[in-house]
C-alpha cells in the first residue's frame, strides 16, 4: 500500500490562542491554512456538533510531505475531557525545546534527550532533543489500544500498514506505509479504551479508485464503518471523497481520496493572519448577539480576551525578552504535565 499516506491527527481544542502558541511559539509549526464553518461537518470532522466551527491545519511543512496537525474549534465550547486513547506525538527538534524553555512552557525530561510536554487541553507531545532533520520532523503517534494482537491485524492485514518494530517489555508495535512517513505506535493499555469527550481521528490518503474497495472490504470483515463514502464541499475549493472508519477499540480514521486532497490542502499564505484575525472576528460576532444591557460587559470581558489571543501574547512575550522581565507564563496560561513516564521503546 505504498499508495497510502499519513496526512493529520485531530485535536479538538477548547482555547484557540494558547494552543496557536503552543504549536508556533513553541514547536515552531507554521499555520497552513484556517477555514471557518457556520454549522458541523457532515462528516463529523469537527466531533458532535452542529454550531459554528473552525480548522487550522499546522505542521512543519505543506500536507503533501508532512504529517501535520488538525485544530478543530468548536464555539461555545471550552474543554474537552480526555480519555487513554490518544498517547502522544513525537517530533524530532532541538529548536522545539529551546523554544519551551526560554518561554516558561513546562518540560519534563523523561529520558537522554527526550522531553514530554502538553498542548493546552492535556495532549502529550514528546519532543526529541536534536536537531530537526531536513525532512518532516514528526516520527509517530500513539494510540493506546486494548488488545495488541487484534489491532495489529487490523491496521497491517484491513488497512495494510506495514508492521515496522515491535517491543514486547512496551506491549508496542510500530507501523506505517513507509519508512520515509510519520509511523503509528499501538500500545496495550492493559485494559478498555476510553475516548473521552476529546476523542481524536487520524487521517490517510489513498488514490481515489482505493476508497470503495477499502469501505467493500470493512463491510466483508463486519467492522465498523462511521461514514459511507461521501463527497464533501468546500466552498472555492476541491471536492474530496472521504470514507471514515473505526477500529476494534474506536478509533477513528478517515481515508480520503489523494489527488483532490492535494488541491485541497495547497497552503493559504493568508492562514496565519487570518488566525491572527479571528480573535477581532469573534469579539464583534458575540457582541453583535449582545442584549443592549451587557453590552459594557461583554466589550470588557472580550477585549480582555483578545488581548490574551495568540497575537498579542506572541507580542508580549518579545517584549519580556527584550526587556529582560521574568520570561515565565502564568500558572494560569500554563497546561499540566503530571504524572511523566515513558512507556514507549524510544522516539
Amino acid at each position: 500500500m505504498s499508495l497510502r499516506r499519513a496526512l493529520h491527527f485531530v485535536f479538538k481544542v477548547g482555547d484557540r490562542a494558547k494552543t496557536a502558541t503552543f504549536y508556533r511559539d513553541v514547536l515552531g509549526m507554521k499555520v497552513l491554512r484556517h477555514e471557518e464553518f457556520e454549522e458541523g461537518c457532515k462528516a463529523t470532522c469537527n466531533g458532535p456538533y452542529d454550531g459554528k466551527w473552525s480548522k487550522t491545519m499546522v505542521g512543519f511543512g505543506p500536507e503533501d510531505e508532512h504529517f501535520v496537525a488538525e485544530l478543530t474549534y468548536n464555539y461555545g465550547v471550552g474543554e474537552y475531557q480526555l480519555g487513554n486513547d490518544f498517547l502522544g506525538l513525537t517530533l524530532q527538534s532541538s529548536q522545539a525545546v529551546s523554544n519551551a524553555k526560554r518561554l516558561g512552557w513546562p518540560l519534563t525530561q523523561v529520558e537522554e534527550a527526550l522531553y514530554l510536554t502538553q498542548a493546552p487541553g492535556g495532549y502529550p507531545f514528546y519532543i526529541v532533543d536534536k536537531e530537526q532533520p531536513p525532512h518532516d520532523p514528526v516520527q509517530k503517534v500513539s494510540l493506546g489500544v486494548s488488545d495488541l494482537q487484534r489491532s495489529t491485524h487490523y491496521w497491517a492485514t484491513l488497512l495494510g500498514m506495514k508492521v515496522i518494530g515491535k517491543c514486547e517489555e512496551k506491549n508496542t508495535v510500530l507501523l506505517g506505509f513507509s519508512d520515509s512517513q510519520c509511523k503509528l505506535e499501538l500500545r496495550d493499555v492493559g485494559g478498555k479504551v476510553d475516548h473521552g469527550t476529546a476523542f481524536g481521528r487520524i487521517a490517510f490518503a489513498c488514490p481515489r479508485e482505493q476508497l470503495p474497495d477499502i469501505e467493500a472490504l470493512m463491510k466483508k470483515e463486519s467492522q465498523k464503518i462511521l461514514t459511507p463514502l461521501v463527497s464533501l464541499d468546500t466552498p472555492g475549493k476541491a471536492t474530496v471523497e472521504v470514507v471514515i472508519l473505526a477500529d476494534p477499540d474506536g478509533h477513528e480514521i478517515c481515508f480520503v481520496g489523494d489527488e483532490a486532497f492535494r488541491q485541497l490542502s495547497a497552503v493559504d499564505p493568508k492562514g496565519n493572519e487570518l488566525l491572527d484575525k479571528v480573535g477581532i472576528i469573534s469579539l464583534f460576532y458575540f457582541l453583535c448577539r449582545a442584549e443592549p444591557k451587557c453590552w459594557l460587559f461583554n466589550v470588557l470581558f472580550y477585549a480582555a480576551a483578545l488581548f490574551f489571543s495568540s497575537s498579542f501574547f506572541r507580542l508580549w512575550q518579545k517584549i519580556k525578552v527584550m526587556s529582560g522581565l521574568p520570561n515565565t507564563i502564568s500558572k494560569r496560561l500554563q497546561p499540566e504535565t503530571k504524572n511523566a513516564r515513558v512507556e514507549n521503546c524510544g522516539p
